[in-house]
């Protein structure tokens, strides 16, 4: 089993900048691709960047050029940088983890961290 745990959710002014966290621990073969997803109440949940085990990275259209996702592959931990935050970034931000175990492979999810940008 794998835990992923978000952290850096807040409160934050439009402008301005949040950097999430998300450690993942627990018995594992390999962590393949890492997400970070939202969801806005009243909406899907969506993909808002991922990170592939070698690091290429994809960012969705809402986020691209304000948002940096990067990963420590020696911490098992993810890292979504946020700036030039907009109200409309407002979301439960879900951490996502494609991992392998000896024998199959599951997807895991964090529980959630609250982005709120006011106006």
């Amino acid at each position: 089993q794998v835990q992923l745990v978000e952290s850096g959710g807040g409160l934050v002014q439009a402008g301005g900048s949040l950097r999430l966290s998300c450690a993942a621990s627990g018995t594992f073969f390999r962590i393949n691709d890492m997400a970070w997803y939202r969801e806005a109440p009243g909406k899907q949940r969506e993909l808002v960047a991922l990170i592939s085990n070698s690091k290429i990275t994809v960012y969705a259209d809402s986020v691209k050029g304000r948002s940096t996702m990067s990963r420590d592959n020696a911490k098992n931990t993810v890292y979504l940088q946020m700036n030039s935050l907009k109200p409309s970034d407002t979301a439960v931000y879900y951490c996502n983890a494609d991992v392998s175990h000896s024998d199959t492979r599951k997807i895991y999810w964090g529980q959630g961290t609250q982005v709120t940008v006011s106006s």
